[in-house]
């Protein structure tokens, strides 16, 4: 195998002295200063982030030991990842309105309009295809709605889908009078109340909604380790499928989270805190074998989950990331395909574009970051898929 200074034709007698010279710039031009003085900057004061930003905790810092010797191969890396940070693109974002909007959820229609559900301020948001000009569309406290998580483009009967909790007490300014949790059904094209339909039990959470062929709306219960199924013409839920693998740990924190069909015809539903994802056979319309997949990365606080081709999906780690999961058999593959977000919440498909909502909701949920204003702007970004990860 060539070495580097092999590749570029360097003669042995040329390789110190080129080195030291070029390292000696390169390790001052590009490593130590920009970079380090980028990491350290608070993200609000980042403009989008860079793919090659890194994370320590909150913050992330570069430093090069001025004790390092210059050797040929270091001097060529080093040039190398120069040409990578100069060439390395930012991605695109949108501002999300409200300086407690806290976007939860994201969804998307064919024309590539999006709707953002915000769990602080309530409301849902639109964004226009082209223009990407952004406006309440849904407003606080419509049909009596709280803190908005799920949101759900269902253009086959021009519903959009909102799963609405009241979050008051964990200090959501977000408006309504509703008092538990419920699925609300707004027009797709004015925004308006169509329906409101409550979670079964005094303790209830709805998080995420799938839309099957037939019409049937399925919802995850984050507090109950149920699937929820509303029939068309339906004015109750029922229980769709419940199994105790979908309960959250005992330790505390979320259960179920994301749901989606997978090219199957399965329903597969992804468990937060415990970090679990699941296949649930629909025979009929009826649950069958609920399956709990074995992976080749154990994933971290999973969240949506979005059907993207050939029994493969889009999901998003609460941790930081933005996947592509393959199913086969009992198991599944993980391809990272960005992975600098903080606490992003959901995912949504347009052409061989997926838009992140970057969520920030450790400013919500961590009661240590309650008087702490997260990085402002809210934002949503997009992400360009490769070719390899669209199918």
């Amino acid at each position: 195998m060539l070495t580097l200074t092999e590749r570029l034709g360097l003669r042995e007698e040329d390789k110190t002295s080129w080195s030291q010279l070029l390292c000696g710039a390169l390790i001052s031009r590009y490593l130590k200063a920009p970079i380090s003085r980028y990491l350290k900057a608070p993200r609000s004061e980042r403009s989008t982030p860079s793919l090659m930003e890194t994370r320590a905790g909150e913050t992330g810092e570069v430093t090069v030991s001025r004790w390092v010797r210059c050797s040929p191969e270091l001097a060529i890396l080093v040039l190398v990842l120069s040409f990578t940070v100069r060439a390395t693109p930012q991605l695109v974002s949108i501002p999300i309105p409200g300086t407690k909007a806290f976007p939860e959820s994201i969804t998307s229609r064919s024309d590539g309009t999006l709707y953002v559900g915000r769990l602080g301020n309530g409301g849902i948001v639109r964004i226009k295809p082209h223009t990407h000009e952004s406006a309440i569309f849904v407003q606080p406290g419509a049909l009596g709605s709280r803190s908005i998580l799920g949101v759900f483009a269902d253009e086959a009967s021009n519903t959009l889908w909102a799963c609405s909790n009241d979050l008051s007490t964990l200090g959501a300014p977000a408006k309504g009078s509703d008092t538990g949790s419920a699925l609300k059904a707004f027009d797709l094209r004015t925004g308006n109340g169509k329906r409101s339909v409550s979670l079964p039990g005094t303790h209830a959470f709805c998080n995420d909604i799938a839309v099957d062929a037939k019409g049937s709306i399925y919802v995850t219960d984050s507090a109950n380790p149920t699937i929820l199924k509303l029939s068309p013409g339906a004015t109750t839920f029922e229980v769709f499928a419940q199994d105790s693998a979908f309960s959250a740990p005992q330790s505390g924190g979320a259960g179920l989270d994301g749901i989606a069909f997978g090219s199957d015809g399965n329903l597969y539903v992804t468990t937060y805190a415990a970090g679990g994802l699941f296949r649930v056979e629909v025979r009929a319309g009826s649950a069958g074998r609920i399956t709990a997949l074995s992976g080749d990365h154990q994933l971290r606080f999973p969240d949506a989950l979005r059907k993207l081709g050939d029994n493969s999906f889009l999901l998003v780690e609460g941790a930081g990331t933005l996947d592509r999961v393959v199913i086969k058999n009992n198991g599944f593959a993980v391809t990272p395909i960005y992975g600098n977000f903080s606490t992003p919440t959901s995912v949504a498909l347009i052409g061989t574009t997926a838009w992140v909502a970057e969520g920030n909701t450790t400013y919500f949920f961590d009661i240590s970051k309650k008087n702490v204003t997260p990085p402002l702007p809210f934002r949503i970004y997009a992400v360009s898929l490769r070719k390899e990860n669209t199918k």
